[in-house]
């Protein structure tokens, strides 16, 4: 939750083997105290302003982890709550407290996704909408429509390894071994945070360790390597799994649905308003909700749609997408409600979906290419492997759900192969090998490195007087 605290000078003596301590007033010698490919929100320290749960207001540097994490404990920190805005309906009511109260400016892969919103000072991250056909004069000509709301809720992707980072920062050259999924990402939030140029900034990923998504985008390697930066020494910084999940999330979202059919199950129309928590930062939450509303037209051809998603900025924590870009959300509100729809119609839930799925070929999303999929076929297979018709002993259930979706996201990955006049080949791309080995954990092995702890946000939020993250003091 957000809050506010009053900022005291450290003592000159650190304890036994810490080698500093990073605050949110070390950031103003930074080119930038922000991160964010899509929106450069993303406070690498709480400065002035805490603004959910589990975000980092103070980092202690030191020799071994378990010093570090006693400097953490000596630290004192005085705070002022802040009402805090949990929820999106919340968060965009009139008169809601704001989460952001500066600017912010567009990061460097924004990719395909609506900045409008975010240009006004609001709550608002995302408004999107998608159109076409005459809605009113389908729903008004359908034999049944069937309308519910649902309710997707945060989820976490659970990473095999933790969010893990080394860093090592020397002579205006940053070389920085992450888990993450964006290598190049990373490298380009990583030079706009430190003014330098791209040749001087080097991102190794061993391994990631299992991501799903969840180390898509930038997540703790601006933070570890500032810590770096500011002693001058190798530095590693891994999270726990209690960290981690405060770290990123997938977007809850409530979805209010209505579709439209003939007396057949022919699916007409479909109508949606789509409301995300996208958290305390933009993270990838813009492309999920755009995401959202594109993947409620499902893989059925209807004639006209309506369809709005909106992300709001809320004080928990901040949301990303993985495992589909709101495929899931989009899904779950589609496909139960298509289950609503056969029920009421007395048609088998199979037999609903192969009527209306597009055939191979059929383009039955404007601007998009055809089907490429066969996916009535797809759909036979899988229920003739479960033996659809069977009816199951009392107690056992059996459903199905499918869709369809565009592929494209940011950023675009590249591979490029120069032929040499004696017919050699050079080959350059981006690898990431998607395992965990506790030994694969690459570190610079030219000095002696450091760990780091960082100190978390308390279960209110708060704000900070003057320019420094927080009252900081040693008990």
């Amino acid at each position: 939750m957000p809050g506010s605290a009053r900022s005291m000078p450290l003592p000159p003596d650190l304890p036994p083997g810490v080698v500093g301590i990073l605050l949110g007033e070390h950031l103003r010698a930074l080119a930038s105290p922000r991160y964010g490919h899509a929106v450069r929100d993303h406070w690498i320290l709480a400065v002035e302003k805490v603004r959910y749960v589990g975000e980092p207001v103070a980092v202690a540097i030191a020799e071994t982890e378990p010093q570090a994490q006693h400097a953490l404990e000596l630290i004192d920190i005085q705070y002022e709550e802040l009402e805090p805005v949990m929820t999106a309906e919340t968060a965009l009511a009139d008169g809601a407290p704001l989460i952001h109260e500066e600017q912010y400016e567009t990061g460097a892969s924004p990719g395909h996704v609506n900045l409008e919103a975010i240009a006004e000072r609001s709550n608002l991250l995302s408004h999107d909408l998608l159109k076409w056909g005459d809605v009113d004069s389908a729903f008004a000509r359908a034999d049944i429509v069937v309308e519910g709301e649902y309710y997707y809720p945060m989820a976490f992707a659970y990473p095999l390894e933790p969010y893990v980072a080394v860093a090592d920062y020397q002579d205006d050259m940053l070389t920085v071994y992450s888990c993450g999924q964006h290598t190049y990402m990373v490298r380009r939030d990583l030079v706009d945070v430190f003014g330098l140029p791209l040749s001087r900034v080097r991102v190794i990923t061993p391994f990631v360790g299992g991501g799903f998504g969840s180390k898509s985008y930038t997540k703790i390697e601006p933070l570890t390597a500032v810590c770096s930066w500011h002693v001058r020494r190798p530095v590693r910084l891994e999270l726990t799994v209690e960290e981690t999940v405060l770290t990123t999330r997938s977007d809850d979202a409530r979805i209010q649905l209505r579709t439209a059919a003939d007396a057949t199950g022919r699916l007409i129309a479909r109508r949606a308003r789509c409301l995300l928590n996208s958290g305390a930062y933009a993270e990838n939450s813009l492309l999920v909700s755009a995401k959202t509303a594109a993947r409620l037209v499902g893989p059925y051809a209807l004639e006209a749609v309506d369809l709005e998603s909106r992300a709001a900025y809320t004080n928990t924590a901040p949301a990303s997408s993985y495992r589909g870009f709101g495929g899931f959300h989009a899904t779950l509100a589609s496909e139960v409600q298509l289950d609503e729809l056969a029920e009421r119609l007395g048609i088998d839930p199979l037999e609903i979906r192969l009527r209306n799925l597009a055939p191979p070929g059929t383009v039955f999303y404007p601007g998009k290419r055809p089907m490429t999929a066969d996916a009535a076929g797809d759909v036979s297979l899988v229920a003739e492997a479960l033996d659809w018709g069977t009816p199951r002993p009392r107690g056992r259930g059996l459903g199905m759900a499918i869709n369809a979706i565009d592929a494209g996201a940011a950023p675009v990955g590249r591979s490029e192969v120069r032929v040499h006049g004696d017919g050699s080949l050079t080959v350059l791309s981006g690898e990431r090998r998607a395992r965990s080995r506790q030994s694969d954990r690459a570190r610079p092995d030219r000095r002696r490195g450091v760990r780091c702890r960082p100190r978390q946000s308390p279960c209110r939020p708060v704000r900070h007087r003057g320019h420094a993250v927080r009252s900081i003091n040693w008990r």
